[in-house]
Parts: C-alpha cells; structure tokens; sequence
C-alpha cells in the first residue's frame, strides 16, 4: 500500500507529517453534511483527524511507542473501532463500517510488524452476531527504527575481557531483544572462536 492508494489527503495532515513519515493506509469517511473524518495508519504512528468548518480541525496523533492497544468490535448494524494508549489516550471511532475497520486493523498490526521485534498478534472472538478483534501491542515493545539504548563503551580497554563473560552478555542482550537472532548466533561464533 502506497502513497499512491490513499485519497488526497488533507492539508492539514500534510502539515504535520515528519520527515520520512510515510502514510501506509487511511479512510476518509463523511458522514451526512460533516466535513470528512480521517484515520492514517502511517511508518510511525497512529493519526485521528476531524475536518472542521472554515478550516479548523482537531488532530490526535498516538506513536506506536504509546500504543497499548486496538479493538474492534463488529456488531451486524455497525462497528466500533477503539485504540488505546498511555496517558489515558483513548479514540473511540463508531464511524467504520465491517470492511474500513478489519482494514484498518490490519494495517496498524502490519505497520506495527514492520518496526517491532516481536511479533504483533490480533485476536479474534466471534459469536454468532457479532465479532471483537484486539491487538494487543507485546509489553516489551523494541522498535528496529529507534536504537536501543547502549551503555557508553570505555575509550581505552586495558585488557581483553573474558570470552566466557562476553558470551554471557551477548546472551543477555538477546534475550533483552536489544539483538536480533542472527546478529547474536554472529557474534556467538566468533566468541566460541576465541575459547
């Protein structure tokens, strides 16, 4: 999904993208006389906008890095599209329709993917009348676009460090997720090397 997929999109949005901040899906729905609303699922986060008239707006933008979570909840009248995020953030969308909503839960789980280490999952409840899906964002969140944070490393080393010991530190940095699976068998190798 491009750029070139998505409707025109508003000035307003268009003000307040950032560098690099790519919108990977939106929907634009008007509602009887009312200026359109929009929700953007960009590279970098979550954006909710409410056209005015005479130009005013109102604009609510949740990073990925303060979602919690996205329900949906499909009934056979209408849907409810719910995201949550720290801060007591809540957006509560009743203007979906059944098809605008799985897209769009689909494209934040996807946008998601693209950046987290871990695996985004979304679960699905269905009844006879009814559907909930809720993607839940996991607890340790570790984005690939944002460096983790490394400790300072000393200018001058006076003496080698242990192999043993660097094997365990690399071991704990993978299991932190500050490492992915391939760096880590990488540099493990080249320890074992050493012994």
């Amino acid at each position: 999904m491009g750029k070139e997929e998505n409707p025109k999109l508003p000035k307003s949005v268009l003000r307040h993208l950032e560098p690099n901040e790519d919108v990977l899906f939106s929907i634009r729905k008007k509602i009887s006389m009312e200026k359109p609303k929009w929700l953007l699922v960009t590279n970098r986060r979550i954006i909710y906008l409410d056209e005015k008239v005479l130009g005013r707006y109102d604009l609510k933008a949740l990073p990925y890095q303060k979602l919690e979570q996205v329900t949906v909840k499909l009934g056979i009248m209408s849907s409810e599209f719910i995201i949550e995020g720290e801060e007591n953030i809540t957006l509560k969308l009743g203007w979906m329709n059944k098809e605008e909503a799985r897209k769009a839960i689909n494209a934040i789980k996807d946008a998601l993917n693209a950046i987290a280490v871990e695996p985004v999952s979304i679960e699905v409840n269905k009844k006879l009348t009814s559907e909930t899906w809720v993607l839940k964002k996991p607890k340790e969140f570790i984005t690939r676009t944002m460096p983790a944070y490394q400790p300072a490393q000393p200018v001058v080393k006076e003496e080698k460090e242990d192999p043993m010991e660097q094997l365990k530190k690399l071991k704990e940095l993978y299991d932190m997720g500050v490492i992915s699976q391939e760096e880590y068998e990488e540099k493990r190798k080249r320890l074992l090397e050493q012994i």
